[in-house]
């Protein structure tokens, strides 16, 4: 179990990080002069110097021979960066095309497809209240489909591309940054001939000012700095915390694209997203029952392998006076209390 100190570092990390992505439409928006294309395009250039820098600090770089000479693991690096390109590219147009509701609903949503995904790709079992919550989840979509006049597309593809990045990311095996630093790798020249490409033609924005290039060229901390301190979180914090913690991202873009960007919410999007939340409320208390059962029976498993493990002779020591005339009368009958072998059924 980490020190409680430590629990609260990766509590402060963890915030941190679900809030610097929660607030991430702001830092879009300033960009708004600029296509979506080309701000993907400068967040992919920008981001490899930082991974660079970030692993020159660590001296990690141990894990980039074996993965060279392993193919199936680079394809699978190769999968995964087309999947979390995609991603960013429809969350940068859809921040930058007022659609921050809906993308807020694709991450509060992306829990439920994640689950999917497990059922139906990896074989796992759910529980009877995960099952509930995937199917108000569903039912969620039919209510938004409705709202908008129109498949919540947006949500569902965003959705859909994270979990599926999650998916491929369990193959990979690769930790936060040593991933972010592969994936970075395999973007530079595709993103660099595109800004390259632009350029000639006329039509970057980068140098249409200092402050547009400044922020054009921060998009590799604005995607470094929350993947760090998320990584500071996850090696501090159990997994309930950091699945509770996740919510807080998707929250502050819906407040955000309601509050600061006024977008429309009628009464059916409300009970669209008032179903989603209810099935996350479902999830969430059932990984928190599940977690409380796990350490539970940790706790009792500990408390039996102490008890069993407990000298022979300190039994003795406490026994009265009378046990070894007791035990002498009757050599093979088994002392109550007495101490099994570790491993034995109590």
């Amino acid at each position: 179990m980490q020190p409680r100190s430590d629990q609260r570092t990766g509590l402060a990390y963890g915030i941190a990080a679900y809030t610097m992505w929660g607030l991430l439409p702001l830092y879009w928006r300033l960009l708004d002069d600029a296509a979506p294309s080309e701000i993907l395009a400068h967040r992919m250039v920008w981001s490899l110097p930082v991974a660079v820098v970030l692993l020159a600090v660590l001296r990690r770089w141990s894990w980039i021979g074996p993965l060279l000479r392993q193919p199936r693991r680079l394809g699978l690096i190769l999968v995964s960066t087309l999947v979390i390109s995609a991603n960013w590219f429809l969350y940068i147009w859809a921040v930058n095309s007022r659609h921050v509701l809906e993308a807020s609903l694709g991450y509060f949503i992306n829990p439920l497809v994640s689950i999917a995904f497990g059922v139906l790709v990896l074989r796992e079992r759910l529980r009877p209240l995960q099952w509930a919550a995937v199917a108000i989840g569903a039912l969620a979509v039919l209510v938004m489909t409705v709202a908008y006049g129109r498949m919540p597309w947006i949500a569902l593809a965003l959705a859909f591309s994270f979990a599926m990045y999650g998916l491929v990311k369990k193959g990979i095996k690769l930790d936060g940054i040593e991933g972010f630093s592969a994936e970075t790798a395999l973007q530079l020249l595709p993103a660099l001939g595109f800004l390259v490409f632009l350029g000639l033609r006329g039509d970057a924005s980068f140098t249409t000012g200092a402050g547009q290039a400044l922020l054009l060229s921060a998009c590799g901390v604005a995607t470094a700095v929350p993947l760090i301190c998320f990584g500071a979180s996850a090696v501090r914090l159990p997994l309930t915390m950091i699945g509770m913690l996740q919510y807080l991202a998707p929250t502050f873009q819906f407040l955000l694209g309601l509050t600061v960007f006024h977008e429309t919410m009628p009464p059916e999007r409300w009970a669209g997203f008032a179903l989603v939340w209810l099935a996350l409320a479902m999830l969430t208390w059932d990984a928190l029952r599940t977690a409380g059962r796990a350490r539970a029976a940790l706790a009792e498993a500990a408390a039996q392998a102490a008890a069993a493990a407990t000298p022979p002779e300190t039994a003795t020591e406490a026994a009265p006076a009378a046990a070894p005339a007791a035990a002498a009368a009757q050599p093979t009958a088994e002392q109550p209390g007495t101490p099994r072998p570790p491993g034995v059924t109590q």
